[in-house]
């Protein structure tokens, strides 16, 4: 399986400095990340919410390794929501934050993150949206978990992501899945030992499935994170069985894959809302999306080749 191998080379310098290196890459980086600044993003969040789609925003960038840095990325979520003021575009456009940007894994990190990514979510509320915490690697779940729990009792609109390759998940699920709750699941995007997660696709499938029932029978919001035509479909036939109208649940895919397919959702009376990224840190959320998917890493490859 290659998704290991790409991961570990997420984290390592030398790749980073040869695939950014590379002239093909800002071209097939701009199929994910369409944008560094605000100004790059603005037209893109203009484009989409007038085709019918919902937007959760991401600032990429994951290693921090100082308070200063930790600082920057809290005011660049503040300058993006400043700019979506402007726009008045409510709830159509949220925003996704990793608490590793906010200095989680520093010294301190659990107080340091808590402090910085307050005011993002207090300034969200304000003009009308509101913040997802991202599920990163199992070691930093608790942490983020009673991040979350805090933030929750002045901004119960906080949504967290949980990750069904995870064996803890399915409990964490039923702790959750409570009124008022948001909750994104997805099938997890980083390497984690055979101790804590499935390894296996059909593993990871049949995990996905359960945890999305006990969401979907509980009484919080759930936010079906997949490209699978699949798991898409069983999502539409749980909510059916639970009763769920369409505006109590949603469907959440990355930009760049299966553009069409967030049309088609959208155009079925579905929400549907886009994961964008922008920044320039875009190496570790690049290399996770050729991880997830062996189409991505064709095409990145092909490019390559037909470019280089």
């Amino acid at each position: 399986m290659l998704g290991p191998v790409i991961l570990a080379a997420s984290r390592s310098d030398r790749m980073r400095r040869l695939i950014s290196a590379a002239p093909v890459t800002k071209q097939v980086v701009d199929r994910f990340i369409p944008g560094e600044t605000v100004s790059d993003i603005v037209p893109i969040i203009k484009d989409l919410t007038g085709k019918g789609l919902q937007l959760t925003m991401d600032v990429v960038g994951e290693d921090i390794t100082t308070p200063a840095q930790a600082e920057s990325a809290r005011d660049a979520y503040l300058a993006l929501i400043d700019h979506l003021k402007e726009l008045e575009l409510g709830e159509k456009v949220e925003m996704s934050v990793k608490l590793s940007m906010f200095g989680q894994a520093l010294e301190g990190g659990h107080e340091l993150a808590l402090a910085n990514v307050r005011p993002v979510v207090e300034a969200a509320a304000a003009i009308g949206t509101t913040v997802t915490l991202d599920a990163e690697d199992h070691t930093t779940l608790d942490s983020m978990f009673a991040i979350h729990e805090e933030l929750r009792k002045d901004h119960p609109q906080t949504g967290c992501v949980i990750q069904a390759y995870l064996f803890r998940t399915e409990a964490d699920a039923k702790r959750l899945a409570e009124a008022g709750s948001r909750v994104r699941l997805v099938k997890g995007a980083y390497k984690e030992p055979a101790e804590v997660a499935y390894q296996q696709k059909h593993e990871i499938d049949k995990a996905y499935v359960r945890v999305l029932k006990t969401l979907m029978e509980g009484e919080g919001y759930p936010m079906i994170g997949s490209h699978d035509p699949r798991l898409i479909s069983i999502a539409q036939e749980l909510a059916h069985k639970a009763g769920r109208k369409l505006d109590e649940y949603e469907f959440q895919m990355l930009y760049g894959i299966r553009g069409d397919e967030h049309l088609r959702l959208a155009a079925e009376g579905h929400r549907m809302r886009v994961y964008t990224a922008y920044g320039t840190d875009w190496y570790g959320y690049f290399m996770r999306r050729l991880a997830e998917k062996p189409a991505n890493l064709r095409f990145f490859l092909r490019s390559m080749v037909s470019k280089g």
